[in-house]
């Protein structure tokens, strides 16, 4: 479930990185139903200006085995359009697991 992602927040983040959610730019939360992604925002307060800003799975698909890349891609070019650092991909895994991944941009300004 796409909602585990909350699990691995903030605290993730700041051992990691120092981060907080407020430094992610983007957000890409795999849509394997749109409830989910929404409850994943609600639960963690997420800015839905940075949350799956060209809209997700349900307008860009879902290509199975590709989810992953798709996600990181994804905002991996978006923290590039903007220029942002940080940016999260999350995905839910079968079997009521998840994953969530950070990626940084090197060349943020």
């Amino acid at each position: 479930r796409a909602v585990l992602l909350r699990r691995a927040r903030p605290g993730a983040l700041r051992r990691h990185r120092g981060l907080q959610l407020s430094d992610i730019a983007r957000f890409e939360i795999n849509e394997a139903q749109g409830a989910q992604t929404l409850a994943v925002q609600r639960e963690l307060g997420l800015d839905l200006d940075k949350l799956n800003v060209h809209g997700g799975a349900i307008a860009l698909g879902h290509p199975l085995a590709a989810t992953g890349v798709r996600l990181t891609i994804t905002v991996a070019r978006q923290l590039k359009e903007i220029g942002a650092r940080w940016g999260v991909s999350s995905a839910c895994v079968g079997g009521g697991q998840g994953i969530a991944l950070l990626i940084e941009n090197p060349d943020a300004r």
